[in-house]
C-alpha cells in the first residue's frame, strides 16, 4: 500500500472540497468533534469492509471474523494515511471504543462476553497494540498516552507482522494503479444532520478506495436510517450498510 492520504477528510469537508452538505442540514459541532465522528465512521466502515473482503475474496479466517475485521480497520488506518493523520485517526477510533465502554458502564450494562464482538476495552487495546506495532520507533508516545501495558507492547510488532502477512497479502491482490468502480454507492437516505455528515464521509471514502482497489465482484455501500446506531455487511447482496444514527451517537460520546 504505497499511496498515502495527506490528511483525514474533515479538513476537506469543512473547506467544501467534498460533497457539500444539503441546505437543510448542518452538522453543528466544533472541528475536533467532527474529526472524532469522522474518524469513527471511517473505522466502522473499514471494519465492515473487512467482512466484505473476507466474503468477496474468499479469505480463510482462523478465529473470530469480527476480530479479523477489527484488525483490517486499524491496518488500513496505518496503511492509507501519512503519520500525523494516522495518529489522529488512531486516537479518535480508540476513544470511540472507550466511549462505548463508558456508555455501557453508565447504563450499568456488564460487558457482553457472549457477543460475537469482543468487549469494548479489549478492542481498544487491540487497536492500540497493532497501531503501535506498525511503527514502534515513532509511536511509543501513543502507546504510553493510551495506556498500553509494557507486557503487551513487547509483542505488538509481532502482532502487526501477523496482520501484514494476512491482510497485507490480501490487499496486494486487489491493488490497482487504475481507478475502478468496483465499490459503488447504493441507496442513500438522509433524515438528520448526522446522516448528512455520514454520507459526506462515506461517499468521499468510496471514491478514494476506488482509486486504490479493484475488487473481483461489485460491492455496494448504502447509507440509510436503521432505527439504531449500527453498521453491517450482507453477504447475500454484497452490501455494506452504514446506519445514519451512528454519527449522532458518536457526537454524544465525543471527548470534551
Amino acid at each position: 500500500m504505497t499511496r498515502l492520504r495527506s490528511h483525514i477528510l474533515t479538513a476537506g469537508l469543512l473547506a467544501g472540497l467534498s460533497t457539500p452538505a444539503t441546505a437543510e442540514f448542518s452538522f453543528d459541532a466544533d472541528e475536533a468533534t467532527q474529526a472524532y465522528v469522522e474518524a469513527n465512521l471511517l473505522g466502522i466502515f473499514y471494519h465492515e469492509l473487512g467482512h466484505a473482503l473476507i466474503d468477496v475474496l474468499g479469505l480463510p479466517i482462523f478465529g473470530q471474523e469480527e476480530d479479523a475485521a477489527d484488525v483490517l480497520s486499524v491496518f488500513l488506518i496505518d496503511a492509507l494515511y501519512e503519520e500525523e493523520s494516522a495518529v489522529d485517526l488512531a486516537y479518535d477510533t480508540a476513544f470511540g471504543f472507550l466511549g462505548e465502554a463508558e456508555q455501557r458502564e453508565a447504563n450499568a450494562e456488564p460487558p457482553a462476553y457472549w457477543d460475537i464482538h469482543g468487549p469494548d476495552l479489549q478492542r481498544y487495546y487491540n487497536l492500540i497494540c497493532i497501531f503501535y506495532g506498525a511503527n514502534p520507533d515513532e509511536r511509543s508516545d501513543v502507546a504510553d498516552d493510551l495506556g498500553l501495558p509494557a507486557d503487551r507492547a513487547d509483542y505488538c510488532p509481532d502482532e502487526y507482522d501477523q496482520a501484514d502477512y494476512s491482510w497485507g497479502a490480501a490487499l496486494d491482490e486487489i491493488l490497482t494503479d487504475h481507478p475502478a468502480q468496483t465499490i459503488r454507492l447504493g441507496h442513500i437516505e438522509i433524515e438528520t444532520d448526522g446522516g448528512d455528515f455520514t454520507a459526506q464521509v462515506i461517499e468521499a471514502e468510496v471514491e478514494a478506495l476506488n482509486q486504490d482497489f479493484r475488487l473481483p465482484a461489485e460491492l455496494t455501500v448504502s447509507i440509510v436510517p436503521c432505527g439504531e446506531p449500527n453498521a453491517y455487511y450482507d453477504p447475500q447482496i454484497r452490501e455494506i450498510t452504514m446506519c445514519t444514527e451512528f454519527a449522532d451517537n458518536l457526537m454524544a460520546w465525543a471527548p470534551e
